[in-house]
């Protein structure tokens, strides 16, 4: 009798064992969601609802993280920053004699920092995507602006639409417009 007693002492420790990393990994699983969900916001949720699935949200919004880890981001020198400035100061002082223009050289303009920062120029969905790493609190600026743009080339957007859209791309653009602190600054 002492033999089936250690076997299912044995039996009962596996068991248990076997339960406690179940709940841990339970637990990690859940804490990793509750990261991205914190960290991406609303953008968690339409990746949710786009893909089906959180397992396929969270799997391409850590694919997101590990894309950009790759790319080589890097903040603007002050005098690009100048210029990016002076260049959207000049757009927007255009919107009200041409507000379809603007629309277009604003998103331009955001692609040409974008650029500048190092983001790869592919297609809309994977500069969102890539954007949405680190400043997922405008990406949807960005999705929003881009949508009423696309509806300004079907010709059906409107004035208000359109100024929407350039305060869509703004709020990118600003998030963008890093700015590399010179050696003066550093220095201080």
């Amino acid at each position: 009798m002492g033999l089936s007693d250690t076997q299912t002492w044995m039996i009962l420790a596996a068991v248990v064992v076997l339960a406690a990393i179940a709940v841990g990994a339970w637990f990690y699983r859940r804490k990793r969601s509750n990261k991205l969900q914190d960290h991406y916001g609303t953008e968690y949720t339409r990746t949710m609802t786009e893909l089906g699935s959180r397992t396929k949200a969270e799997s391409d919004l850590r694919a997101r993280e590990k894309r950009v880890e790759r790319l080589e981001l890097i903040p603007l020198a002050a005098p690009d920053a100048a210029r990016f400035t002076r260049a959207w100061q000049d757009l927007q002082g255009r919107f009200v004699d041409n507000p379809k223009g603007v629309v277009v050289q604003a998103e331009q303009l955001v692609r040409e920092l974008m650029e500048k920062r190092g983001y790869p120029m592919g297609d809309f969905e994977r500069r969102a995507g890539d954007i949405s790493v680190d400043h997922p609190e405008v990406v949807a600026n960005y999705r929003a602006a881009q949508a009423i743009a696309v509806r300004d080339q079907r010709g059906s957007a409107d004035t208000e639409e359109l100024r929407k859209a350039v305060v869509h791309y703004r709020a990118l653009f600003d998030e963008l417009l890093e700015v590399k602190a010179s050696k003066q600054e550093i220095a201080a």
